[in-house]
């Protein structure tokens, strides 16, 4: 034994679980008073933000809900979201937060293999819940959450309303920290492309420090004010109802993502940081005039997905956006990349500015490690950028693995890293680079074809708003490049036009051999469903 193990135990007063829970009540204590959440009219401080939550957690436990058990919630970015990521683990349970886009179906199959004990549900929403419940063999207790800000009709479908239950619970309940840290703080649900989604299961020491990474990954600085364009069921909002309590900053929810209602968002609360995918660039970008507000400052948008292209970039400045570019998946807490931008880089030139802020970048500082592997030998690439390899990731921002599904959880961890299923390159400078997700690489007379590579292409183009290219089988090729693409409004480019603009940009091999115009199949948080499109061309 060494000499620094002995007589050195664990003990209350050197070690503690870490969870994020502890942020809200440091900001609680620390600034009482600071307006934690605005929503429509409602301005609610950090004090009472705390107390909520602790009503919410007091109100659960009293239905018998502890640890382990899970409360589903299928709500906007509304303040009760904000308190049931606190609230809900509080009560030692788990936070299942579920996309509001979704059919009742999978909505079903979310509660049942969650087994659900409690839901939350907005009016706005209560119809297909109704139906999800109807479908489901779990029973939960329902709550309905009534949100003054909704002007809609919606209805009720609980036994209780929100506001009612947590006026029953104590305000200064006694919670505590989990008696461990890789206890699950919430649950989340993939896509589910292929069979029945699978559910993710976070844990408190992850969901901590990626509220921890995000601050220094986002520049969040203190006292940010941030905007809900990002939805709380995605990855848990990316971690940021955890985050923006670190640096004591203020949430401003928003129930939809509107042109106008960010831009007056912005103006009137000056919003300094915001997250969304690509399609809320594009969003803000073909605002009308009367849409659009003189920005106050500077204003941070983080954003995950496909790089943005150099036109796009050059018109998030111009409007007054600093795009910070992360990456990342559901199983690493959403972002835990993020491409650190050099200074030095800002004298080179607009177009090499542009591939450099495609990369993905480096590790977050709370990631033990990210590489670019082999999958057959697990050894790293050659950092050459240009040999393809598998992205993994190892360490603390890697969730516990996938619920109830041992298999998908072993494959996905093979070899102590988590297997993204992405493809890359490392640069000689270390910073990684996306080529395809491996299920995407179109393969075309032996030769490997990345789509990244070839949407690029079409993105430069200045008629094209989004572009998603997937493999077409070829008696010839055995696949070749299939490009499915949606113009801007009032654009107009034909075919033959793209495909040659492609054979400028591209290798010969490379261009599409075929262009559809269509409007794009995206998920609820802007990702482009190429699944979708493979069945469209399987149709073909």
């Amino acid at each position: 034994m060494s000499i620094y193990d002995r007589d050195l135990d664990r003990n209350p007063a050197n070690h503690q679980p870490l969870t994020p829970l502890g942020f809200l009540e440091r900001a609680a204590a620390t600034v009482p008073d600071r307006v934690a959440i605005v929503h429509g009219g409602l301005r609610r401080s950090y004090a009472e933000f705390y107390a909520r939550s602790r009503r919410l957690a007091s109100a659960l436990a009293r239905h018998g809900i502890g640890r382990g058990d899970t409360v589903a919630a299928l709500l906007p970015n509304i303040p009760e979201m904000l308190e049931a990521h606190y609230g809900v683990p509080m009560a030692g349970a788990v936070l299942n937060a579920l996309n509001t886009r979704l059919d009742a179906a999978t909505i079903a199959f979310s509660l049942d293999h969650g087994e659900a004990k409690v839901v939350l549900v907005d009016r706005e929403l209560a119809g297909v819940m109704a139906q999800a419940l109807a479908l489901a063999k779990a029973t939960p207790l329902v709550i309905d959450v009534d949100d003054p800000v909704y002007e809609g009709e919606g209805r009720r479908i609980g036994t209780v309303e929100y506001e009612a239950f947590i006026a029953g619970g104590d305000p200064d309940h006694a919670w505590a920290p989990p008696c461990d840290e890789w206890d699950a703080i919430a649950l989340n649900y993939t896509s589910g492309t292929t069979g029945d989604p699978k559910g993710v299961v976070y844990h408190h020491r992850g969901a901590y420090l990626t509220a921890i990474g995000n601050v220094l990954a986002g520049g969040l600085g203190r006292q940010p004010v941030y905007l809900w364009t990002l939805p709380m069921f995605h990855c848990n909002g990316w971690c940021f109802p955890w985050t923006v309590s670190v640096a004591m900053g203020t949430h401003v929810c928003l129930r939809q993502v509107r042109a106008g209602a960010i831009y007056a968002a912005i103006a009137e609360h000056g919003v300094t940081h915001m997250c969304g995918a690509p399609i809320v660039m594009s969003t803000l970008l073909d605002a009308t005039p009367d849409e659009r507000r003189t920005l106050p400052h500077r204003v941070s948008f983080i954003t995950a997905a496909a790089p943005p292209p150099e036109a796009v970039l050059a018109q998030m400045a111009e409007a007054g956006f600093e795009v910070v570019h992360v990456y990342g998946l559901t199983e690493t807490y959403g972002p835990s990349v993020v491409n650190e931008w050099d200074p030095a880089w800002d004298a080179r030139p607009p177009a090499e500015q542009a591939a450099l802020k495609s990369r993905q970048g480096v590790r977050y500082v709370p990631l033990d490690a990210l590489a670019v592997l082999d999958p057959d030998t697990m050894e790293p690439v050659p950092a050459d950028g240009i040999t393809i390899g598998e992205v993994m990731f190892r360490g603390n921002m890697v969730s516990k693995g996938y619920l109830k599904n041992p298999a998908s959880t072993r494959a996905a961890f093979a070899g102590g890293w988590f297997h993204s299923g992405d493809l890359g390159v490392t640069h000689p400078d270390g910073y990684v680079q996306l080529k395809d997700r491996s299920k995407d690489i179109i393969i075309s007379g032996g030769e490997n074809i990345s789509s990244i590579e070839v949407e690029d292409a079409l993105y430069k183009h200045p008629a094209v708003r989004a572009a998603a290219v997937v493999a077409k089988p070829d008696a010839k090729w055995g696949e070749t490049p299939c490009a499915f693409v949606e113009l801007k409004p009032s654009e107009m480019v034909t075919a033959e036009e793209l495909i040659a603009w492609c054979r400028q940009n591209l290798a010969a091999y490379k261009t599409p051999r075929h262009v559809v115009f269509a409007e794009l199949p995206k998920t609820s948080t802007g990702k482009i469903q190429k699944f979708k499109l493979r069945e469209l061309v399987r149709a073909m």
